[in-house]
């Protein structure tokens, strides 16, 4: 039978496994193959035998699926993956709830007051090390001191803001490195 004497639907029912093996080719999955194929289905279907396509109906009907596959895959962009579905969750369960917020705050305010009490010195020594993230030696050079007296200046002010947060410090440099101070 001639494909322009077929109706539409006719003719995909025949061609199918034609426009799978084209498909395949250019889709790559044999799954989306297989979704891009039963939704074409359903669209040739529901436009009915009136429909006639009377130049090139093969390639209306390639051109119908290569349609359907793409606005399966615009679909699909539209949604998240379930790495970003679980990302979403850890965040959410991360998410501060306000006793969170609170409490954070009421620890920051803590931490502030117990920088205040520390020596100029002291503070300074803290802030390079902790928030600048200065190796000891550049700290020593900044301060005219030696690296010595820069590990002993950071280890009073840990000390000190520790006990003031009632934390426990571990030392993380020097002799006795590991070890509660």
């Amino acid at each position: 039978m001639e494909p322009s004497s077929l109706s539409l639907l006719a003719l995909f029912i025949e061609w199918q496994p034609e426009l799978r093996k084209r498909l395949r080719r250019r889709l790559g999955s044999d799954e989306l193959v297989n979704d891009v194929l039963q939704e074409t289905y359903l669209r040739v279907e529901r436009m009915g035998e009136a429909t006639a396509v009377s130049h090139n109906p093969a390639g209306y009907l390639f051109r119908m699926a290569l349609n359907v596959a793409a606005d399966q895959r615009q679909a699909e962009a539209r949604y998240l993956s379930g790495e970003e579905v679980q990302d979403l969750l850890h965040f959410a369960d991360d998410a501060l709830d306000p006793a969170r917020v609170v409490h954070a705050r009421i620890e920051v305010a803590a931490l502030e007051r117990a920088m205040e009490e520390l020596t100029a010195r002291q503070r300074a020594i803290l802030i390079a090390a902790r928030v600048e993230d200065l190796p000891q030696q550049e700290i020593a050079d900044r301060f005219r001191i030696s690296v010595r007296m820069v590990g002993k200046e950071l280890k009073r002010a840990l000390e000190h803001c520790g006990a003031r947060l009632d934390r426990r410090v571990v030392q993380r440099f020097g002799p006795g490195a590991g070890k509660e101070s």
